[in-house]
This record gives C-alpha cells, sequence and structure tokens, in this order.
C-alpha cells in the first residue's frame, strides 16, 4: 500500500510520519511524504525522532510535483493547511485528513529551548500512535 504524507512544507509532520511508516510499517507500507510548498528539513523534527531511534537526517523536504509519476492508494493530509490546498488526485487515492499540531509554530510561543522541543516531542508521539493504527485506521476514515 503507497501512502503520502502531505503537509504545507515537507519540513516536520509529514517527514516524522514518513519516517514512523517506514520504522515501523515497511512491511504493509510504502510510505513518501511531500509538500505544498518547499521549506526544507526543519533541524528539530530530526533531533527529536532521532531521540526517538529514527533517523530523517537523510530526508529531503519534496513538493508534491516530485512525486507524479506514483499512484496513491491514499494520501494524509497532516495538517490543516494542506488539507485546504489539497490537489485533486486520481480516483483510486482516497485522500483522508489527520491533522496535528504545528510544533514550529508552538515552539515559537515556547520559554525556553527545552519547552520547545516538548512541543515537537509530543507531536513525534502523536504521530507514532497514528502511524500504528495504520493501515486499519485509514480505512475507517
Amino acid at each position: 500500500m503507497k501512502i503520502l504524507f502531505l503537509c504545507t512544507g515537507n519540513s516536520c509532520r509529514s517527514q516524522m510520519a514518513e519516517g514512523w511508516a517506514t520504522a515501523l510499517k515497511s512491511d504493509v507500507i510504502q510510505a513518501y511524504s511531500a509538500g505544498v510548498e518547499n521549506h526544507g528539513m526543519n533541524p528539530h523534527a530530526i533531533q527529536v525522532m532521532e531521540e526517538a531511534g529514527i533517523d530523517i537526517s537523510g530526508h529531503h523536504s519534496k513538493l508534491l510535483t516530485e512525486l507524479s509519476n506514483i499512484t496513491f492508494d491514499f494520501v494524509v493530509t497532516v495538517c490543516d493547511r494542506a488539507k485546504e490546498s489539497c490537489p485533486v488526485f486520481p480516483a483510486q487515492a482516497k485522500v483522508v485528513t489527520h491533522s496535528f499540531d504545528d510544533p514550529p509554530a508552538m515552539a515559537a510561543e515556547a520559554d525556553s529551548p527545552e519547552e520547545a522541543l516538548e512541543n515537537y516531542r509530543r507531536v513525534r508521539d502523536e504521530i507514532k500512535a497514528f502511524v500504528q493504527s495504520l493501515p486499519d485506521s485509514l480505512n475507517q476514515e
């Protein structure tokens, strides 16, 4: 099953989701991530995933157009902005929304660097829980 995790900039949440899916579900899922814009990789996302034992440092921020030759079974938008600007996919791709809080936005409001990282860790763990429910949870949405 081919799943695309789509976010605005493909810098944080969609990258975490791809990392978790590859690490936890590679026997049933081919995971991809992309953005409707290209923001580059978020170093804090890389850091907190590394803390969890998942190396996404080799990932790069991709635009959706870079994956246009792949036929996806599911497209999971992981943020509301990506949902709003989500392009139309061929009929075989089911688009599902599962939004997560935006760690960079929350980190900007944090009182300390450690508090900022806690926002990334919380979202990382929420994404992990979601990915662990795949692919079953996608068929229920």
